[in-house]
């Protein structure tokens, strides 16, 4: 589970706060070869905003985007 304490996280800020990205700037590159799904539907937008209740799989690993 990831908490946020604002409306929303871009997917990028999502993938560098789990730690799939050291920086913003591999969110570009991440999002075209990992296999990313928000809520079971394949996503490669790194700007796609997540909102708390968003189920998120990188690479098969869950997470779940709670307020």
């Amino acid at each position: 589970m990831i908490k946020i304490t604002t409306e929303f996280i871009t997917l990028g800020q999502f993938l560098k706060m789990t730690d799939w990205i050291d920086s913003g700037g591999q969110a570009k590159i991440a999002v075209k070869t990992l296999k990313i799904f928000v809520n079971n539907e394949k996503e490669d937008r790194r700007g796609r905003k997540l909102y708390p209740g968003d189920e998120i799989k990188v690479e098969g690993k869950a997470y779940r985007i709670d307020k």
